[in-house]
């Protein structure tokens, strides 16, 4: 459990408030493994060390977090609320993409689309069960199909992450579907 939540620290750190253990991201969102280390330690939350921090990366399901190639800076892979542009390249989605949500949040939705709230993009699954597991998250999950062929024929931009979960700014309500 303890690497449970150390991972979640993580994840506050290194996609929300790099200030808490006062460090900062550089524009593509990586952040110095010393600095992180000594952070975490410093702040008294928790004890961190390499080992953890690579068994963190290596065994994370959702593949949160990468690496550079020596290991002396790391980054979230997807899900920031502060700016920094973690170089997505653009991709060609395939033709339907999947988005789970609560219940509770179904009249928003229907009225405004997806939007990314507090995020920089909207998160989307290429497949439903994925979909459902974030969808179950919020509650009762509600999953809508998303045709994501016509959305980019008509201009909107998407990208994957490197833990091959699809992103793109908004989903208009008309692009969307409940299945």
């Amino acid at each position: 459990m303890k690497i449970e939540q150390i991972s979640k620290f993580l994840s506050l750190i290194l996609r929300h408030k790099p200030e808490t253990i006062g460090i900062k991201l550089n524009e593509n969102g990586w952040a110095n493994v010393c600095d992180l280390i000594n952070g975490i330690n410093a702040s008294g939350e928790y004890k961190l060390d390499m080992y953890t921090l690579e068994d963190i990366v290596r065994t994370d399901n959702k593949q949160r977090y990468s690496f550079n190639e020596d290991k002396t800076l790391i980054r979230a892979n997807q899900g920031h609320s502060v700016s920094v542009d973690v170089e997505l390249e653009e991709k060609q989605p395939p033709f339907v993409l999947y988005h789970g949500t609560g219940e509770k949040y179904i009249c928003s939705i229907e009225k405004t689309g997806l939007i990314p709230k507090s995020r920089l993009y909207v998160h989307l699954s290429a497949d439903v069960d994925t979909a459902k597991n974030v969808g179950q998250r919020h509650g009762k999950p509600i999953i809508y199909k998303i045709d994501s062929q016509k959305m980019h024929m008509d201009g909107f931009k998407f990208y994957l992450s490197a833990n091959n979960v699809w992103l793109t700014k908004k989903v208009p309500f008309c692009y969307m579907g409940r299945i």
